[in-house]
């Protein structure tokens, strides 16, 4: 087993600071009182955390004053300004200062937070992200993770990249491994990870040639890694309990996750039409109330919403834009856990371990190729 692996870590184990979150009030389709909505209920949850709020100083005294269980509890921002999505990253990349988005950004560059949050435009998030905070020193593309449902204990599986970059050659899909194991390990308390690298069929021969490269990185750097490297995998294993991790590149894995996003509404919309249909079905659906209930949690979008950007010299949770106060506070929630368990100390520590071994895997396949 490889030295300096993660373990899992225990909140209650030890002593910790408070955390401290910095969110951005003003990016979601919902506005900001969806965010102190979702605020009010993180609060409820983690009170020992502490929280930067960013945006209309105006619009969010008054919206916090109807919450008195958050007094002292919330350090507020003025920020003018607001991110539209329809803004271009470019552009709010140099013109981006004075917005809420670059505000909240900006806390956790200065020290002032552990995590930022924000409903906002994606590509800006990144983009501010990426020009606030920085890369992880060896990183060279960072990478958005998701929880994707799925047949595993958890509950869960995590696939990046889903939309951080929609480019990735073999070394890059070699750190997402690397990274999602991590997250795996920090965030879902898995401490060996199964990685599977997407493609068209699981037989060795399918695929591009940069595939071919990382499946062969990937394997030989599985015990280095400290996770179990399964191999190709397809988009029907994406939700299976064949894998913990899905690693793609970003313009493959926002695909997926857009149309399994489509595919839960559309299922969820025809069984609300199917039992809506007449007296018989509304009867049938009252027999199977709770069994229905049961089916719309686990399916429920809400509860697993919250991007992370790997990476960076610091920790961006990126919400549903159209999240409300439910999947605000699984957000903020996330975020919280990944903070408690020093996540991004220790993904530091693999990526930095993972470069060498690339460096190595890299030079061996070179050699290997010049022998033909």
């Amino acid at each position: 087993m490889a030295t300096g692996a993660e373990t899992p870590a225990d909140p209650s184990a030890e002593r910790r600071e408070p955390v401290v979150i910095s969110i951005d009030a003003m990016g979601g389709d919902r506005g900001p009182a969806a965010v102190v909505a979702g605020l009010v209920l993180s609060a409820e949850r983690h009170p020992d955390a502490g929280f930067i709020l960013h945006g209309d100083e105006a619009e969010l005294t008054k919206l916090l004053a109807r919450h008195p269980a958050l007094r002292g509890r919330v350090d507020l921002r003025h920020a003018p300004r607001t991110v539209a999505m329809t803004d271009k990253p470019s552009q709010v990349m140099r013109h981006g200062e004075g917005t809420s988005m670059w505000s909240a950004i900006s806390s956790v560059k200065e020290g002032e937070a552990k995590v930022a949050v924000s409903c906002g435009n994606t590509g800006a998030l990144m983009a501010v992200s990426m020009i606030r905070l920085r890369k992880l020193p060896g990183v060279n593309r960072p990478a958005i993770a998701c929880y994707w449902p799925s047949r595993n204990p958890s509950g869960f599986n995590v696939m990046l990249d889903v939309g951080a970059d929609i480019k990735a050659e073999a070394a890059d899909l070699l750190q997402y491994a690397a990274m999602g194991a991590s997250y795996a390990r920090n965030g879902m308390k898995i401490a060996r990870p199964r990685i599977g690298l997407l493609n068209v069929g699981t037989e060795e021969h399918k695929g591009r040639a940069e595939l071919h490269e990382a499946h062969r990185q990937l394997a030989a750097h599985a015990e280095a890694g400290d996770y179990e490297f399964v191999g190709f995998v397809e988009g029907g294993d994406i939700p299976s309990d064949r894998v913990d991790v899905i690693v793609t590149d970003g313009f493959t894995g926002n695909i997926a996750l857009k149309t399994g996003e489509g595919t839960a509404k559309l299922i969820s919309d025809f069984l609300k039409e199917a039992f809506g249909a007449g007296i018989l079905s509304k009867f049938a659906a009252l027999l199977a109330l709770n069994s229905l209930r049961r089916l719309q949690a686990r399916m429920d979008p809400r509860r697993v919403n919250g991007g992370v950007f790997l990476g960076l010299n610091g920790t961006v949770v990126k919400s549903h834009g159209s999240a409300d106060a439910t999947g605000v506070a699984a957000a903020i929630g996330l975020a919280y856990q990944l903070t408690q368990a020093g996540f991004l100390e220790r993904l530091a520590a693999r990526v930095a371990s993972t470069g060498a071994a690339g460096q190595d895997a890299a030079g061996s396949g070179a050699e290997a190729g010049s022998s033909e």
